[in-house]
């Protein structure tokens, strides 16, 4: 009996038609909102958006997606994820302690309808070394947080969703 069902299962494995990942189409870099609370010298300095938009493409394929990056977006046909970073703050610094924070907010359509939408905030402190890094480099540790937290909101999006810290 057990060789049977070894046997079974195994003949289901070497068969079994891989599930497809499901394309979705992203802007990069990430926008800036037009309302966003995000000072110059991070928009100038700091690539977040751009940072952003690989830490989503690097983290989608592990929760079964494939992240299509685009200039504009596509509006009325697949899977269309608009995000944009609504708030940054960059306060401290190496020496007397970072404080970061970014915050992004996303909409997803399939076939230019809107199905779910979400909001992701990431705080850090800079983690260890943070005395090495600059200010920068610890926020890119936040957007690549709100990537990963976004990649696995996409494998099962919930509208309305919030994520991260907040």
């Amino acid at each position: 009996m057990r060789h049977s069902l070894r046997a079974a299962v195994a003949a289901l494995s070497c068969c079994a038609t891989p599930v497809l990942a499901v394309e979705i189409h992203v802007q990069d870099p990430v926008p800036y909102a037009a309302s966003s609370y995000i000072a110059e010298n991070i928009k100038t300095e700091c690539r977040i958006g751009a940072q952003l938009a690989s830490a989503l493409g690097k983290d989608a394929p592990r929760h079964g997606n494939t992240i299509v990056f685009d200039t504009a977006l596509p509006t009325d046909h697949g899977r269309v994820l608009q995000l944009e970073l609504v708030e940054a703050q960059s306060a401290g610094n190496a020496f007397s302690g970072h404080f970061k924070s970014a915050t992004a907010r996303g909409v997803l359509f399939q076939e230019g309808k809107q199905i779910a939408s979400v909001t992701a905030r990431r705080t850090s402190r800079g983690g260890a070394f943070a005395g090495f890094k600059g200010s920068c480099d610890v926020l890119e540790r936040t957007v690549n947080a709100i990537g990963s937290d976004l990649a696995q909101w996409l494998a099962n999006p919930v509208d309305g969703a919030k994520l991260g810290d907040l």
